[in-house]
């Protein structure tokens, strides 16, 4: 790997006037810019932006920490995030952490190391014990998900609403067996979705039934999976609830596939508003969450923590969700 010496070298210059180019210093002519950047590029050299900002303390960076960039709420949250970062004259470094602990706090040490000046949470794989400590260095703060252990700000929605609605809805049509699918019980999202979905049960004097219930669910294929299992079951549903679209696009596919109609054999309903509800046969019935207003908040408790630099203040700021009745649960213009 290159470093500023080689740089300094191949240029011909003091490796102090290599470092007062990379700092933009304003007494530095072009042709020793022109004779740096040349031989930047040559050996490909990448600054260290850590030692660039040590005079400002400020990296202008913050990273967001994601379980799936594939997850089309994600996706959504990472584009609708890096605008609130460029409005504000940030960059947003993606941090993909594929549910992993060890990721996880890979990437929360770029705080330690002052590579960023703050990191935004939409997932949390580590006991929030283990995360705190990080706040020694700069702020953390959660978006989607949420711990109430956290002294933090916390910008999310109320997940048990959104699996109230969303059950409420399937009993109000008339079913009582009703299944439900989550991707993970240590998700707080993951937990209101499925405390929604049983008080809503409770509500209409319905059981739980424990054999329709269905973990680690995040993917079309995972949907694919699930609707297998639902068929070869002795007691089948006549509903589910999925935590997430591209779920309950899978579920819909394998379904179809198999010889069942949607919604007459199986009424499915999803989670997200993702484009793809609207782009499957029949549209799919979910919960809109407003990520874009979810998003601009979130980037704007980051920066003013990053200025006041009150790191342990715990704030909530919360976001109402919004059911979408479409084809997978009723027939067309027949909504409830």
């Amino acid at each position: 790997m290159a470093t500023i010496e080689d740089v300094a070298r191949l240029a011909g210059l003091s490796r102090t006037t290599v470092s007062r180019v990379i700092n933009n210093h304003p007494y530095v002519s072009e042709k020793k810019r022109l004779l740096v950047s040349t031989a930047m590029s040559e050996l490909g050299y990448v600054p260290n932006s850590s030692a660039r900002s040590l005079r400002s303390q400020k990296t202008e960076m913050i990273a967001l920490l994601i379980p799936r960039v594939m997850n089309p709420f994600f996706s959504e949250l990472i584009e609708r995030m890096e605008m609130a970062a460029a409005e504000n004259g940030y960059q947003l470094i993606i941090c993909q952490t594929k549910y992993s602990k060890k990721k996880e706090l890979d990437y929360l040490n770029l705080l330690k190391t002052r590579q960023v000046d703050g990191i935004i949470l939409s997932s949390i794989q580590n006991d929030w014990s283990i995360i705190q400590p990080f706040l020694e260095y700069g702020p953390i703060v959660l978006c989607n998900e949420f711990e109430e252990e956290a002294e933090v700000p916390s910008v999310r929605l109320d997940q048990t609403y959104g699996g109230y609605i969303a059950t409420k809805h399937l009993l109000n049509i008339g079913h009582r067996q009703i299944a439900y699918c989550t991707g993970g019980h240590k998700s707080s999202v993951a937990k209101g979705r499925e405390t929604g979905f049983r008080k809503a049960l409770t509500e209409f004097d319905v059981d739980v039934n424990e054999s329709f219930l269905f973990s680690d669910a995040f993917t079309i294929e995972d949907g694919r999976r699930i609707f297998q299992v639902i068929q070869k079951l002795n007691e089948r549903p006549t509903a589910i609830f999925t935590g997430g679209d591209e779920v309950a696009a899978g579920i819909i596919s394998e379904a179809k596939r198999s010889g069942w109609s949607v919604p007459e054999d199986l009424a499915v309903v999803g989670f997200d508003n993702q484009a793809i509800t609207e782009l499957v046969e029949p549209t799919i019935t979910t919960v809109n969450q407003p990520i874009e207003e979810m998003a601009r908040k979130t980037f704007q408790v980051m920066i003013e923590k990053v200025k006041s630099k009150r790191y342990r203040q715990k704030e909530i700021y919360e976001y109402d969700l919004e059911l979408i009745v479409r084809e997978s649960t009723v027939k067309q213009g027949v909504y409830v």
